[in-house]
């Protein structure tokens, strides 16, 4: 081998490498996609399972809510009805005139309290005292011919003993004494007659009461028709005491009937049942009387009969034609389980009271409720309801049927829930 090489041949310089290409985002956004869709379905998973997990025992830790119990009242009541009517007059009286004339004077103010026997009217008397007096001329005419005839008579008496009148003339002397004697009766008639028409010219009040206006004023021609064709002069109304009109439907009646007859109440006609009554702007039921009529027939066209009692007004304070209420017992006094219209639980088409047991468990009763009780404010349960039951009168929202409560004893008052008498 020679110590020279020969001239060093440079390796051929390799082609420039072309750069890497660009790499994509694609594949980095799809992974923070895919890690950020974990991440929420985790914490939708942690609040949808463990979460309430957390609430149920934090729940069953606490106690079971509290309601307020009591038990019904339970006490003996009378069950009232109660209808509108209308007050009225005992006694109504129209003045009417009995004689014919001119009205001279009247002697009352339009709407005053009248007496019996009290001036109210008076129609000229003059023409009705000439008639007195020539009726009392007529009764001295027939006395003085009565005179006559009986002189005349005594004296044919004595001579038809001796024969010395005939007996025809004897008889007629007889006859005039008896018409003489008829004629001084006709004429004492027409006195009597003369006087009471005299009489009927001082209208008085008939009765105690209230007088309306005066219908006809000073000067004018009273007429003397006779019944309702007579000028009517006034209208009197007595005020104490005072009827109380009223319907009761033909249903209320029959039942009335039915509990009369089974002797759970008394009877409406037998005059001593007691009602109540109030005025418009009153509450309290401050009227008291009693039921003295019951009409003997049932109205066709309204279904309904007629029935009136009877109130005292001392005070005059009820005017005849006011409205009212009354109020009249629809039952004997018995023992009443009475709740709360709170207390009454709606399920469909029952109603349903809370009840709660000795451990606490909330068990729904069906209940028959009646009418309510207006003096105490409470409603009647007629069927499905003990007085030793514990029922919830506060916190129904709260209690569940078989669920547990924290019972709290409460009472119904019913001297808080008392509505005005």
């Amino acid at each position: 081998m020679s110590d020279h090489a020969g001239p060093t041949v440079a390796p051929p310089t390799p082609p420039a490498a072309a750069p890497p290409p660009r790499r994509s985002h694609i594949p980095w956004l799809f992974g923070v996609g895919l890690l950020a869709a974990a991440a929420a379905g985790g914490f939708y998973w942690y609040q949808n399972n463990m979460q309430p997990s957390a609430d149920v025992a934090a729940a069953a830790a606490m106690p079971p809510p509290e309601v307020t119990v009591a038990s019904p009242v339970h006490q003996e009541i009378v069950e009232w009805d109660e209808f509108t009517g209308q007050f009225a007059a005992v006694e109504y009286v129209e003045l009417r005139a009995r004689v014919s004339g001119y009205l001279q004077s009247v002697h009352f103010e339009d709407g005053q309290i009248v007496k019996k026997g009290d001036l109210l009217f008076v129609i000229d008397p003059r023409p009705y005292e000439i008639a007195l007096a020539s009726a009392k001329a007529q009764l001295d005419e027939a006395s003085a011919r009565g005179d006559l005839a009986n002189r005349q008579l005594t004296r044919a008496s004595k001579l038809r003993q001796d024969d010395f009148v005939a007996a025809s003339t004897y008889d007629e002397r007889a006859q005039e004494v008896a018409s003489s004697a008829a004629a001084v009766e006709a004429a004492k008639a027409a006195i009597r007659q003369a006087e009471l028409d005299l009489e009927f010219t001082r209208i008085t009040a008939p009765i105690d009461g209230r007088i309306g206006r005066h219908l006809v004023s000073i000067g004018n021609l009273i007429a003397d028709g006779g019944g309702s064709a007579a000028t009517l002069l006034a209208t009197i109304v007595s005020l104490d005491p005072i009827y109380f009109d009223f319907d009761v439907s033909e249903t209320d009646f029959l039942a009335y009937q039915r509990a009369a007859v089974s002797g759970r109440l008394k009877s409406a006609r037998e005059g001593d049942f007691e009602v109540f009554a109030h005025l418009p702007d009153e509450e309290k039921w401050t009227i008291k009387g009693r039921l003295d009529f019951v009409d003997n027939q049932v109205d066709r066209a309204t279904g309904t009969i007629r029935a009136r009692a009877e109130f005292p007004n001392p005070d005059l304070l009820i005017t005849p034609g006011q409205f009212g209420r009354i109020r009249i017992p629809g039952s004997e006094p018995h023992q009443a389980i009475l709740i709360p219209d709170s207390a009454l639980v709606t399920d469909q088409s029952n109603k349903l009271v809370m009840t709660v047991t000795a451990d606490g468990t909330v068990v729904p009763k069906a209940v028959r409720p009646g009418p309510g009780y207006d003096p105490l404010g409470l409603r009647i349960i007629r069927e499905g309801l003990e007085p030793t039951d514990q029922i919830i009168i506060n916190g129904l929202i709260r209690a569940r049927p078989g669920a547990k409560v924290t019972p709290q004893p409460g009472k119904i008052e019913p001297s808080v829930l008392q509505r005005p008498q």
